[in-house]
């Protein structure tokens, strides 16, 4: 499928980077982004015969002449390039479509999506698998591609892929043994155009399944009900009335598996996280003394609700990973009052109204990036002293200034990080050097 072909890689960055990498040896590669790469990377590339042109619009680049084109997940589906390649009838494929053609036969795929906690219920069951001596290979959006890692991969290997809804687009032929829907909820609909578009994308983490392929769904959770109705294969539920969570424990088959006093990672989101990947387990058999052993020190994700330091008092918590509204409510759930909250980024159509409910632990709210006039409009409606920064550098001086002992201070921006960021770990990252 992929051997003597023209194919111009759409945006660099990891993923195409090692696309391209892996495509290189049988086919002409052209790899284009509009800012100047690393030069130690573009370099391995063209002594692969890959050629990189940094180019602001590579629309001019394709004609017929290419038989694909295969766009990094981060650049928009009506991208100009993206649209010509669609009426020049040329395939818009992304990393993980190509990389699953070069995987050895038999091995056994897990992906894991949703719009909150997949990368959470990524790291437990990879965790889980690994302390069980399984041949396990962890990959997808959690920041290893799968072009990188199937190299390491064999007949037998069980591959744990956390896929976002941005690879999701662009599935024809992937398919998983088990997937796992953790949550949807509106977000990226700045990506998609509409909240309807995105949960097809999201079901496309079902696409090709078979009548001997599992799917976890989350019963709780409308949307991932409705979007399943017609999908093949074995429907398995969390938070039904065999799988579930209650004030004491969590419960497989109705087994009790762990007592919550026994688990590190608070939160209910978390217990829903910890349902779903037990939920997989199950599957190759659960060890509960292994389970036990690792839930009781696993501190959660980095960037996720994160704790940073207490400081004179005042607790900060680094929650950059909260990309939409649902997210930070979550992490507003985890604290009772005097929160000051650094709220805002990238314009994607989001609806700070979303945290209503719980906006009122807020004690002050901090205005950032590209959102900070719409922050300011929703903390005045809310009736919440806030404090118009734009960046997290200046937003962390205010914070210094109106801070007293026994305050919380979160980074959970319900936005983005795009308008100012790379990614949101950059984000993570800065405000965490300011704490």
């Amino acid at each position: 499928m992929f051997e003597n072909k023209k194919i111009l890689v759409l945006g660099m960055a990891k993923s195409g980077y090692n696309v391209a990498k892996l495509l290189a040896p049988h086919n002409e590669i052209i790899v284009t982004d509009k800012k100047e790469q690393d030069e130690k990377l573009v370099k391995e590339l063209n002594d692969l015969n890959v050629q990189f042109i940094c180019k602001e619009d590579p629309t001019d680049l394709l004609d017929k002449s290419f038989d694909y084109l295969i766009k990094n997940p981060g650049i928009m589906p009506f991208h100009e390039t993206v649209l010509k390649a669609k009426e020049l009838n040329i395939p818009v494929l992304n990393e993980m479509e190509v990389a699953y053609h070069f995987l050895p036969e038999d091995t056994f795929i897990i992906g894991i999506t949703g719009s909150n906690g997949k990368t959470t219920t990524t790291t437990i069951l990879y965790n889980l698998l690994k302390l069980a001596h399984k041949d396990v290979i962890l990959g997808g959006n959690i920041g290893y591609p799968l072009s990188e890692i199937i190299s390491e991969a064999h007949k037998g290997s069980i591959i744990v892929l956390e896929i976002s809804d941005h690879q999701l687009i662009n599935f024809k032929d992937f398919k998983t043994n088990i997937s796992v829907l953790t949550n949807i909820c509106p977000t990226h609909l700045d990506y998609h155009g509409s909240y309807d578009k995105y949960k097809l994308a999201k079901k496309n983490i079902f696409l090709n399944h078979t009548s001997t392929d599992i799917n976890i769904i989350n019963k709780a959770n409308a949307d991932c009900l409705e979007i399943t109705k017609d999908i093949k294969g074995t429907k398995i539920y969390f938070n039904d009335e065999n799988n579930y969570y209650d004030d004491k424990a969590i419960y497989i088959k109705g087994e009790k598996i762990i007592d919550l006093c026994d688990i590190k990672l608070q939160g209910t989101h978390n217990y829903e996280n910890i349902l779903s990947a037990l939920l997989v387990l199950d599957y190759f058999g659960i060890d509960k003394k292994l389970v036990k052993e690792y839930l009781s020190t696993f501190n959660g994700v980095e960037h996720r609700i994160e704790f940073v330091l207490e400081k004179d008092g005042v607790k900060y918590y680094n929650d950059s990973k909260a990309t939409n509204p649902t997210s930070t409510i979550t992490a507003l759930k985890a604290f009772t009052k005097n929160v000051h909250l650094l709220l805002g980024g990238m314009e994607r159509k989001q609806d700070f109204h979303e945290l209503d409910e719980v906006i009122h632990k807020c004690k002050h709210i901090y205005a950032l990036g590209e959102t900070s006039d719409k922050v300011m409009s929703y903390a005045k409606e809310m009736h919440i002293p806030a404090t118009k920064c734009e960046t997290i550098k200046k937003a962390m001086a205010k914070v210094k200034e109106n801070v007293e002992a026994g305050d919380i201070v979160l980074l959970s921006p319900a936005s983005a990080s795009w308008d100012q960021y790379a990614k949101f770990e950059d984000r993570g990252d800065e405000f965490k050097s300011l704490c």
